[in-house]
């Protein structure tokens, strides 16, 4: 199974041990100022989960309807909801849906808490393609620039050391996880010895010295940190720093407050991993996928790079699909998001989705306008099974 935890300790919403979760039009659990202190461990569980076919509009950029009367059958998705808080399925943390631009479903289990942003692992990763791509639409990078040498970016490196082949690795190659870079083990933990030899560009100076030759063959897929490569991009390319970037130019426009991003051994943002988000700014983010780039009629990112970030560009195959199951197939991979066709009946769904160890999801499938946001601590989840098994019925029959 793809590791996507990025290496550390995820926090996330897990279920409650309650049994029975009853369909609440309440006020949606809150983490008190005590727990947001707490570490994850530590947080009480929930007595009860929460479960809301009509999410409460808390004036947060994210429209909201009624499940059933906007989209979706309810009475199936109270039942898989029920099962989840039963523990009879995955063992998820939140469970939401939004269907052609509203969120309709919301729920909370066990340690789950609405304003309680919980580590993101690989799904961070999606988060660093669009920051990139908002890079591209200030126009301190181009299209075409994605398919330049990315060293060609950064000022601060000793190219005349670099191994053979350091050229051929573009933005393109780095977004699709085919840098090529290739380092053991044991390189790895001798440069993590030696910290300051990872501090700013001296990170891609050192991988380029020590890594084996970049050729055709070592430039095929891996699930690796080729993400460090697309940030330091990021860090050279835009006015100030890549961390003040972000927050500006992506989560202060989305409204996006409480959540975490952490700092890497380079001294940049981690950009494969370790970001904490809400669930609902999670949605946040779907929603400024599906919109092909647009954010409240403000074009934040370019059309045509989100249109490449989501496609098939590599078919990755079906030997090991996280999360998936008999009705998925064709698993493909684009800038850092995910791809999958999610089959029902006769009909099979083409989906993409940001996804991280434990069972972090923002699953888009463009046909339906769907869009469903899953939070878990479990490696072994189906996820994708059961959007095409249990979901996908509620909005196509």
């Amino acid at each position: 199974m793809k590791n996507k935890t990025g290496g550390l300790l995820l926090i996330v919403l897990i279920l409650t041990n309650a049994g029975f979760a009853q369909q609440s039009n309440g006020v949606a659990p809150k983490a008190t100022t005590a727990e947001t202190t707490l570490s994850f461990r530590d947080i009480p569980e929930l007595k009860q989960a929460f479960i809301d076919a009509t999410p409460e509009d808390k004036k947060d950029n994210i429209a909201v309807g009624e499940l059933g009367i906007d989209g979706g059958d309810k009475a199936m998705i109270i039942k898989l909801s029920q099962e989840i808080a039963d523990n009879k399925l995955d063992p998820n943390d939140s469970f939401l849906i939004a269907y052609q631009g509203k969120l309709i479903f919301e729920s909370y289990y066990r340690k789950g808490r609405i304003n309680l942003p919980h580590f993101q692992a690989s799904a961070t990763k999606a988060y660093t393609c669009l920051a990139l791509g908002r890079a591209i639409q200030l126009g301190y990078l181009t299209m075409s620039d994605l398919d330049k040498p990315l060293i060609s970016f950064l000022e601060d490196l000793d190219t005349t050391k670099f191994v053979e082949g350091a050229e051929k690795i573009t933005l393109h190659k780095a977004m699709t996880m085919r840098s090529g870079i290739r380092l053991s083990k044991e390189q790895r933990k001798a440069f993590e010895k030696t910290p300051a030899q990872l501090k700013g560009q001296k990170q891609v100076q050192t991988f380029l010295e020590h890594c084996a030759p970049i050729t055709s063959a070592s430039q095929s897929f891996l699930y690796q940190d080729d993400p460090r490569l697309v940030m330091q991009v990021i860090e050279a390319v835009v006015p100030g720093t890549a961390q003040d970037f972000i927050k500006k130019e992506l989560l202060d426009k989305m409204g996006i407050t409480t959540y975490g991003w952490e700092t890497d051994v380079n001294g940049l943002p981690v950009s494969a991993s370790r970001s904490s988000m809400t669930s609902r700014d999670m949605v946040k983010w779907g929603i400024l996928t599906s919109n092909k780039g647009k954010w409240k009629g403000e074009q934040l990112i370019p059309e045509a790079f989100i249109s490449k970030a989501t496609s098939r560009i590599l078919v990755t195959g079906d030997d090991d699909v996280y999360g998936g199951g008999k009705d998925v197939s064709n698993q493909g991979y684009g800038y850092y998001w995910w791809s999958a066709d999610l089959k029902y009946k006769d009909k099979s769904y083409f989906s993409v989705s940001a996804q991280g160890g434990g069972g972090q999801y923002i699953i888009l499938i463009e046909e339906l306008d769907l869009m469903i946001v899953v939070t878990s601590h479990d490696n072994d989840n189906s996820t994708l099974q059961i959007v095409a098994e249990r979901i996908l019925p509620a909005f196509v029959e």
